[in-house]
């Protein structure tokens, strides 16, 4: 088949969605599909900047909330013109796209348009701050999903928890497929760990905890920082690594300041992909501490996945598709990530009887081998496409 990915957001980014639509794209190439990605990225530089950010910054000076949607819908516009001059001069036999706004403008070619939902793009903004609670905004960004569902051939989840989502506001019936890595990417590489370690000045006697997260509160990423006083009473050598940017940076920084624990945390920014693979294998654990936050629960993780397929212990919040992800105490640890004692009694369970995390490791490594490798999740994203491309056949 001839598949095009469409998203309005950048392409390749830091971030889960950037990893499933490459990931999926070496998956379906592997089985002989042709592949192409159009996003904002193929947008001119200077219609970027004069077109949609700088009117964004203006409008969002005026009321808060009204840049980010009109920035969204001005990406929808330029994506469309650019899946329309790709059409001149290429076949494309169905098109997934990947966010609401790219659906949108999708179904406007007529061509066969599949939508994978990763999360919920309304509660997400909310939870961000970028759009003010029951605000017009946000009710805006609630109605342009339920369009997008109801408009795409047909949509497709990473959890069952969205699938219900979608149920419950739209009436539409969605299919769930499991989140899933390249798993020859990351695999188990411990005995290359102090390797690692020296290629980035971290000691072999440190306790790392790594935090692969995007700096957003849903993401819980502030939760670590409460708990590290805790477990430097008995690990005084211990560091916190965080791989990402966003909003929670800054009361990152301040908390660690306040509690004079600033040494002892990292942020390294953005991360490319090939050196998460080696930051995985340096550390002794992996957090993912994920929380509610204003209607919006995590998904399915890619990265808890890649840490899983990596062969280190786990530690993750207690909700949403991470509780369908890993079964407590036999993969990883699930916590309450909001109650700083919890996760500091986890961090200090593991790093005190290594050999416990290393067997839930090695189940959590077999998991993502028997249900998250992405030629399988390939193989069913082609059995939605092939389904909706012959509905519409049998229509033409």
């Amino acid at each position: 088949m001839n598949i095009l990915l469409t998203t309005i957001f950048d392409f390749p980014h830091t971030g889960g969605l950037s990893t499933h639509v490459d990931t999926l794209k070496k998956g379906l190439e592997e089985q002989g599909h042709k592949v192409d990605v159009l996003s904002f990225s193929d947008v001119n530089k200077t219609i970027q900047l004069g077109y949609v950010k700088g009117p964004s910054f203006l409008m969002n000076r005026i009321v808060k909330g009204s840049g980010i949607i009109w920035s969204q819908k001005a990406r929808q516009r330029l994506l469309l013109n650019t899946i329309q001059n790709f059409l001149k001069n290429n076949k494309v036999d169905i098109i997934n796209s990947q966010d609401a706004f790219a659906t949108l403008a999708s179904i406007q070619t007529n061509i066969p348009t599949v939508m994978t939902t990763h999360g919920y793009a309304a509660f997400e903004m909310i939870s961000k701050g970028s759009v003010p609670e029951n605000s017009p905004q946000a009710k805006q960004m609630h109605d342009v999903e339920v369009q997008a569902y109801q408009g795409a051939g047909q949509v497709l989840t990473v959890d069952q928890r969205i699938r219900e989502y979608i149920k419950d506001k739209a009436n539409v019936e969605a299919i769930s497929i499991k989140n899933f890595i390249n798993i020859t990417d990351f695999t188990p590489n411990k005995d290359k760990q102090n390797d690692y370690r020296k290629k980035y000045n971290i000691s072999e006697s440190t306790k790392v905890l790594f935090i692969p997260r995007r700096l957003t509160r849903k993401n819980g990423v502030i939760q670590p920082v409460k708990a590290l006083p805790k477990v430097l009473e008995q690990f005084p050598d211990t560091q916190l690594l965080f791989a990402g940017e966003g909003e929670e940076r800054s009361a990152i920084e301040s908390l660690a300041s306040k509690l004079g624990i600033k040494h002892n945390i990292t942020l390294l920014g953005s991360v490319s992909h090939h050196t998460m693979k080696e930051y995985y294998s340096l550390s002794d654990i992996v957090l993912v501490p994920s929380i509610h936050s204003k209607g919006v629960e995590e998904a399915t993780s890619i990265s808890a996945l890649e840490a899983m397929g990596s062969g280190t212990p786990i530690i993750a919040g207690a909700v949403g598709g991470l509780k369908e992800l890993i079964d407590h105490n036999v993969h990883g640890l699930l916590v309450n990530a909001e109650d700083p004692n919890e996760l500091a009694q986890s961090i200090t369970l593991i790093l005190q009887q290594p050999d416990n995390g290393e067997s839930m490791a090695k189940n959590a490594r077999k998991k993502i081998e028997e249900e998250h490798s992405h030629i399988a999740a390939a193989e069913h994203f082609l059995n939605a496409y092939k389904s909706l491309y012959d509905r519409a056949q049998k229509n033409v």
